[in-house]
């Protein structure tokens, strides 16, 4: 999503969004164990801090990105089923029935998308992970440009951040491989501990958004910072 949501679904509920069919649970446990499979078959996740992610209730995965691996690694690693927000580019072909299968959630970038804000907010009001990178796309994966998305799902959910740093990914181009990390190479995972985005007032306006999101980044940037020294990278 760019930008914030449009004036009045910050301050307002979305229509149906409470009611809407949230993505399947069950597609996303099936995704977690294939990308269990496929993360520790070919690389070496070292995984630091999963026990910090709550065992239950809503709760918002913010993930920085740097490599298209990101995403499948913390799907992988964490300890509870995950929807990610997936820019809608990558369902094409047979990857967009398999992604929507295993509980992904498809987002248009260029727009405040109502359908994929109606199925975020689905997952966590029934209890879910929802997995987002918060910087919007890939770059440098150090949490420096934030998007509005994540205020306003952590704001208007109530539901606590863990932030989570992937580190690794990008540091060696595989051989056979070119565009993924050496098979069998280390990727470190770690989560943050869980805080809240809001400032405990309620409020859900445009000034509110603001100040929660320089509140994420603040926080985001120091767990990054403690990731690195954590695991040397």
């Amino acid at each position: 999503m760019r930008g914030h949501p449009r004036r009045g679904e910050a301050g307002g509920k979305v229509s149906g969004a409470l009611s809407a069919e949230a993505p399947s649970v069950r597609g996303a446990e099936v995704g977690r164990r294939i990308g269990v499979g496929l993360m520790y078959g070919l690389w070496k996740p070292r995984v630091l801090g999963a026990w910090r992610v709550p065992t239950t209730g809503p709760v918002i995965l913010a993930v920085n990105h740097s490599h298209n691996i990101d995403g499948p690694m913390v799907m992988g690693v964490a300890p509870r089923p995950t929807h990610f927000l997936i820019k809608k580019e990558a369902f094409i072909g047979p990857l967009d029935p398999f992604l929507l299968g295993i509980g992904q959630v498809k987002v248009d970038r260029s727009t405040a998308d109502r359908a994929a804000i109606t199925q975020a907010l689905a997952v966590l009001a029934g209890g879910g992970v929802l997995g987002i990178f918060p910087e919007g796309t890939r770059g440098e994966g150090d949490f420096a440009s934030l998007r509005a998305g994540l205020s306003y799902f952590a704001v208007r959910s109530g539901a606590p951040i863990v932030p989570v740093a992937v580190l690794g990914s990008t540091e060696r181009r595989g051989r056979l491989m070119k565009g993924l990390p050496p098979l069998r190479s280390r990727v470190d995972v770690v989560f943050g501990d869980p805080f809240e985005a809001g400032d405990g007032s309620g409020r859900r306006t445009r000034k509110a958004l603001d100040e929660a999101t320089e509140r994420i980044q603040k926080q985001l940037g120091a767990h990054l910072e403690n990731a690195r020294r954590l695991t040397g990278r």
